[in-house]
């Protein structure tokens, strides 16, 4: 049976989070009905992220694992998730589950109300969120989002939060023309998405910080801002306006065995 959703963890050295993760995601998945599957993206891990995702597979067989060729990023995993998913809807979360599980009702309930993607923010109802970051955390991160809508033209007040919701034909188009690999891939999906005409919703959700976050906001914040200069390229360049398939079929997943 075709899956209805399609749920994408990318997961890279996450053995101590990812068993906690993969039980919340699947009691939310069967607390609900949902018919899902859920894809874990193991992204080169040294560790025992792919071992840990094994064994839920054997217990569950909604859970699959996908393993990158090496370490690419999370950009990579996330394009490798999506475009091997089978759902009508494609949504990617955080290992950290960072926004909760059940919150993925209002991105699907946005979806089948008639937008394209779903983006949860953490911005658009502070009372929301029950961890929040430092203060200098908030302060980059709020200066990375101003200069994010300064310099591409996005009208969102959280593009970076790791918790979005797809129909399938918009993240099949947005995820082929995808080029960024690492950290600066949320501008550019968002980014492809207007250009292509696809209908954005900004939803609040629940939020909660993470002191585990492997961010840098000074090393990768100068690297996603020389990955804005690389979007704007290749929107100049005709990248993002080139043919895509219509529907690409669902890649086989090789769900892990021990």
């Amino acid at each position: 049976m075709v899956p209805e959703y399609s749920i994408v963890i990318p997961a890279y050295n996450e053995s101590a989070r990812i068993g906690n993760a993969l039980t919340q995601v699947l009691a939310c998945v069967h607390k609900h009905g949902w018919n899902a599957e859920v894809l874990v993206v193991d992204d080169g891990s040294r560790d025992d992220t792919a071992a840990i995702v094994k064994a839920f597979s054997l217990q569950d067989p909604i859970v699959k694992l996908i393993q990158n060729p090496g370490n690419r990023g999370k950009g990579f995993s996330v394009r490798n998730g999506i475009l091997h998913a089978s759902g009508d809807i494609v949504m990617f979360t955080d290992a950290d589950l960072s926004a909760p599980m059940d919150e993925a009702e209002r991105l699907f309930e946005a979806v089948r109300n008639g937008a394209d993607i779903a983006i949860g923010s953490r911005w658009l109802e502070r009372g929301r969120q029950t961890v929040q970051q430092p203060l200098y955390r908030r302060f980059f991160g709020r200066c990375f989002n101003a200069v994010t809508r300064l310099i591409m033209g996005l009208p969102f007040a959280d593009t970076q939060c790791g918790f979005k919701a797809f129909r399938r034909q918009a993240a099949q188009t947005v995820f082929q023309l995808q080029r960024i690999e690492r950290w600066g891939f949320d501008p550019e999906i968002l980014f492809i998405a207007l250009k292509r005409g696809y209908r954005i919703c900004e939803v609040p959700v629940s939020w909660g910080h993470d002191e585990r976050t492997r961010i840098s906001y000074l090393k990768d914040g100068l690297k996603m801002l020389e990955e804005l200069v690389f979007i704007r390229w290749n929107a100049l360049t005709g990248v993002y306006d080139r043919p895509v398939k219509d529907l690409v079929p669902p890649v086989p997943v090789v769900k892990g065995h021990p």
